[in-house]
């Protein structure tokens, strides 16, 4: 596959696991949404299907990374580096269209909901910005501010999903993933939400928190509150950090 292949599958792929995977959080978040208050067993099984639908729109583009977790992990098992960082750049910006794409579908139900008295949190003087109320429909928070538990949090989930992608996942060529590997690794994300994202939400995906945080705090929504910058480091290195450690395991153990 070529480069422009590559850039074109991993922004298509990465702005639909967006759009449908934030859509799910604002549907259940978002006051004046139909489907309010559905809890988290919707939302993981909204990012299943999300991932999904990503995966086997894209594959035959770029093999469906959409995660920069997974581009470490399989350039790692393959000692294959040329084309890391247009996987990188497509995720991000894919990334960032499809929260803007969320912000649009539902701008309505955004405006209504950082409107309404009950979710509008007066400042208090002196005090850091926190999150905003809306932030989790963008990027992910941890329920207790832990810095090595958050961290160890995400890197456990990640290792669970790269050694699920690099043993199951993989298409004839290695380099991407397969048709029966897609819905393997969707299944895979679920159980990881249910099982691993009541701690920080599982970012598990560097570009799935980074490029909807950065619209987050571009877009011009009342009352919005914060983007948690202090804390969005951790959603990124974990990530990357666990890939290192589940593709390590996999050459130790499979290879």
């Amino acid at each position: 596959m070529s480069s422009s292949d590559i850039f074109i599958g991993e922004i298509i792929g990465t702005a639909l696991l967006i759009l449908l995977g934030g859509g799910v959080v604002a549907a259940v978040v978002l006051k004046r949404s139909k489907a309010h208050g559905a809890g988290w067993v919707a939302i993981t099984f909204g990012w299943g299907f999300a991932v999904m639908t990503a995966v086997y729109t894209a594959g035959s583009l770029s093999g469906a990374h959409l995660n920069p977790a997974v581009t470490l992990g399989i350039a790692i098992k393959d000692n294959d580096w040329a084309n890391v960082p247009v996987y990188f750049a497509g995720q991000l910006l894919g990334a960032m269209i499809g929260a803007f794409l969320v912000w649009v579908a539902y701008y309505g139900q955004f405006h209504s909901h950082l409107r309404d008295p009950e979710i509008i949190r007066k400042p208090v003087e002196g005090a850091i910005e926190g999150p905003g109320p809306v932030l989790g429909i963008f990027s992910t928070g941890p329920e207790i501010r832990n810095t090595w538990q958050n961290l160890a949090t995400e890197i456990i989930g990640t290792v669970v999903l790269v050694l699920a992608v690099l043993t199951q996942g993989l298409n004839d060529s290695g380099k991407g993933l397969g048709v029966l590997g897609g819905l393997i690794v969707a299944f895979v994300v679920v159980s990881i939400g249910l099982s691993l994202g009541g701690p920080t939400g599982y970012a598990i995906n560097p570009a799935r928190d980074l490029g909807p945080r950065i619209v987050h705090a571009l877009l011009p929504l009342p009352h919005k509150g914060g983007s948690d910058w202090s804390y969005s480091w951790i959603p990124v290195v974990g990530p990357l950090v666990g890939a290192a450690i589940g593709a390590g395991i996999y050459k130790l153990a499979f290879v």
